[in-house]
Order: structure tokens, then sequence, then C-alpha cells
């Protein structure tokens, strides 16, 4: 039997850098949403080893993958001698701040949990998740979500009232933003590392009211200090999303996608051709509803 999962991406609306913490992490407060752009996993029982495939050869497919990280830890903690063949399909654009390879260990960790009859509850699965990296207990839920901590403490709220009937377009530019460079470099930024708390629950409040446009003012990305200032074509990109209609226009998590989310999807679609007619064909882009 192989199983086959859907493992989507999503978008920061609003991450607020709260300070470095003793451990080294840091402190945030973070509003993500997921979007339905998915890699694709296909898992297996198979043999007494992990055996890992993927569509971009670029992509290790040992321990350095998250997919490979992941079923590790769930076999072991699940005590399961048994091996799985995995096949990674890679769709979401890599180093985007989208969370794709957090999204694809969540997704592995569910898979095999199914695969092998539910061994694991929820709280186990989680524990694995918040292990292999802040971003992946957000996609063990399929909801809008607040997260705090490091982003491992996962608030899972109801669809939001103002995104109802918008869709987002992404914009990927062909390059990638390393997360360890772009935190690193938060440090010359003394403002953008110590945000004021309370913002994102402040959005979530603007968010309930139905008026996209007035919670339009509450998105915020402390990231972008350091990457607009290195890549300033994405903040022309966002100048020009602004321009074509876009409610909001913001940098994804540590980027280097940008995200604009338009009233409704005619409006996020006609927006395609006149960004590429300014900037180009080379940039990833796609428009999917909220």
């Amino acid at each position: 039997m192989t199983l086959e999962k859907s493992s989507p991406c999503k978008v920061n609306l609003i991450l607020n850098i709260l300070g470095k913490r003793p451990d080294g992490f840091h402190e945030l407060e973070t509003v993500m949403h997921p979007v339905n752009v998915c890699d694709h996993l296909s898992l297996a029982r198979s043999g007494n080893s992990i055996q890992l495939t993927c569509s971009i050869p670029e992509l290790p497919v040992d321990s350095r993958n998250l997919v490979f990280r992941a079923a590790t830890a769930f076999l072991e903690v699940a005590r399961v001698t048994e091996g799985v063949r995995m096949h990674l399909d890679k769709r979401i654009p890599l180093a985007a701040g989208l969370g794709g390879g957090s999204g694809n260990a969540a997704t592995t960790l569910v898979g095999l949990n199914e695969l092998f009859g539910h061994p694991l509850k929820a709280g186990q699965l989680h524990s694995i998740a918040a292990r292999l990296g802040s971003d992946v207990p957000f996609f063990l839920q399929s909801n809008p979500a607040l997260a705090t901590g490091r982003g491992e403490h996962v608030e899972s709220l109801e669809p939001f009232p103002a995104l109802r009937g918008a869709s987002i377009l992404l914009v990927h530019p062909g390059f990638g933003i390393a997360t360890a460079w772009a935190y690193q470099e938060l440090a010359r930024f003394p403002k953008a590392l110590n945000g004021d708390p309370g913002r994102a629950r402040k959005l979530v409040a603007a968010l309930q009211t139905g008026d996209l446009c007035a919670a339009g003012r509450e998105f915020y990305n402390s990231l972008e200090a350091p990457a607009l200032e290195k890549y300033p074509v994405l903040a022309l990109y966002q100048e020009f999303l602004r321009e074509q209609g876009a409610a909001v226009a913001l940098m994804s998590g540590s980027g280097s996608t940008t995200f604009a989310i338009f009233p409704d999807k005619s409006k996020a679609d006609a927006a395609v051709e006149p960004f590429q007619s300014k900037f180009g064909t080379q940039c990833w882009i796609t428009v999917v509803p909220l």
C-alpha cells in the first residue's frame, strides 16, 4: 500500500521578533496561514531502512533532509522496526520563507502515523515536530494559527472573515534567503530584533472584523529589515503589487517570497501580466484562493 499526501506551504501574516533567547533561538509571535500550494509525498512500508527519493536532484535524501529526519524520529519513538520508502515531489520553491521543508516533515509524521495504524498520539507527534523545527508543529493542523515561543506553541484559529473570498499572489524571485543569515543580520536592527509584544493578537482581532484594508495595516515582518536592505528588488515588488490593488504585500518568513493579498481572484490574476511586463518572466508566480 502506498499512501499519497499533499504537503501545503504557509505565509506569515505577521512575524514579530521579540528578542534573542538564552538558548540561542529568538522569541517571536507570528500568525501563519496555510496556502494551497503543495509538495506531494508518497509513503510505503518497505524493508528495514529508510529510503527517500526526490524530484529535485540538488536536495539531499539523507539525514540532511527533514523528511528523512522526521521518518527516523517517528520510527524510533513509535518503536517500529520496519522500514519505509518515500518519494518527495517538490513544487514549493526552496529557501522561500514558505515553510516547504517544515510542511514536508509534518506531513511525513502524519503520513507514517496513518501508515502504521496510529501508534502515536497527537501530543507525541507535536513533541517530535517541535524538535525537528520551529515551524513544523503548525503543519500538524490545517487552520490559520497564532504561534509563540520560538514558533512551537501553536494556537489554531478559525478562518478569518477579512480574508473571505480573497486570493493570494506569491512571487519567488529565483533566489533564496537563508533563515540563519536573516536572523544573524537582525542584530544590526535593534528595533526589528526587539519588537513590541501583542502585535500578533492585534492583527488577529483586525482580521476577525472582516475589513481587509484595515487589517492590512497590521501586517508586519521583522525580518524584512535585513532582507530588503540586501535585496531592494523585494521592496519594489511590494510597491508595485500595492499599486495593482493588493490590500497588503509582504515578505513571508525569512524570504525570499513576496506575497500579496487581493480582495478576489480576478484582481490577483490581473496583476500577473503587468508584474511580468515590469520585472520579467524569470520569477515563479502563482495565484491561489485563500
